[in-house]
């Protein structure tokens, strides 16, 4: 253990292996160094090869969900082989180990979606196929097109776009912070965020620390913002009242408003023919908020949205 006088000058952060996931542990790095005026040396990143980097054949779904993109890092959390993980914040499962603590949420990028191959959604051609493998991205598109064809897309930014070039399918969709952060941000044309709400926590980077790892905690705190938290652990507190999981389409918009969050949220049926839609506003940092926005939802909803969420039960 370690003792508050011999403080740690070393701390190892784990993260995946992906273009994107390693993109964003530099940037975790560099807000630490600059917030805490040290060198990045200081700051060790260490990479795993995720069980959801590995199975590139299969919708996520169907091979064990989210847990996939953080099984390994947590494993390594757990036994202090590395001090904290680095994380998208909308691949973390809503329920975590009691053991980690989210010791910080960094400025949320742009939250919007990108749309690759057209356009627009009215600009896509009839009868398009759009590669996807997000229910929400699935539903949302076939809500809008019922004419359109939705096959499954897995893999990186780079992935989609090959088999978007091999002519695997006319359209697809990625985020734009994603882009962003790669420094690809001409790739597509974005969404009205308004029209198109995006994925719960999207563009919103999150770092996990052991509880009871109070020296770690502190080092975190520093660059933990206030404003992207509310809002990410509002939509958390969503998915929680709903019972969501990676099966259930879900589409959710935050705003932030003079110390008020602003959420629009819409639940779909897979196919997209059905869809219940509702707002709310609530004070950042209120979880009664969103969990009131759940339970209106899917009270509203018909059985074919309500079958997919488990918080109906």
């Amino acid at each position: 253990m370690t003792h508050d006088r011999h403080h740690k000058d070393r701390f190892k952060l784990g993260t995946r292996r992906s273009p994107l996931a390693m993109a964003q542990a530099h940037e975790a790095q560099r807000r630490l160094a600059e917030a805490h005026g040290i060198d990045l040396a200081h700051i060790e990143i260490v990479a795993v090869t995720a069980s959801g980097d590995r199975i590139q054949d299969r919708a996520l779904a169907e091979i064990g969900g989210k847990a996939l993109w953080t099984r390994e890092l947590d494993a390594w959390l757990a036994s202090g082989d590395i001090d904290f993980a680095v994380h998208s914040a909308k691949d973390v499962e809503t329920i975590r180990p009691e053991a980690f603590e989210i010791g910080a949420i960094l400025p949320r990028e742009d939250v919007r979606d990108v749309l690759v191959g057209a356009a627009s959604i009215a600009a896509l051609p009839q009868g398009a196929v759009v590669g996807t493998s997000a229910p929400r991205r699935a539903a949302q598109l076939l809500h809008a097109r019922p004419d359109c064809r939705v096959v499954t897309f897995r893999g990186n930014v780079a992935t989609r776009l090959a088999k978007l070039a091999a002519g695997e399918a006319d359209a697809t969709f990625l985020a734009l912070a994603g882009l962003n952060r790669l420094g690809e941000s001409g790739t597509g044309h974005p969404l009205d965020a308004e029209d198109w709400l995006p994925a719960p926590a999207q563009a919103a980077i999150m770092i996990e620390c052991r509880a009871n790892d109070h020296e770690t905690r502190a080092f975190l705190s520093r660059i933990d913002h206030a404003e992207s938290r509310a809002q990410v652990m509002a939509e958390r507190a969503l998915l929680a009242g709903l019972g969501g999981n990676c099966h259930s389409p879900i589409a959710v918009l935050t705003r932030s408003e003079e110390g008020m969050l602003v959420m629009q949220a819409a639940l779909y049926s897979p196919d997209g023919a059905e869809h219940v839609r509702g707002e709310a506003r609530f004070t950042a940092g209120d979880m009664q908020g969103p969990l009131d926005l759940a339970a209106d939802l899917l009270a509203r909803a018909v059985p074919t949205i309500t079958v997919h969420f488990a918080g109906a039960g």
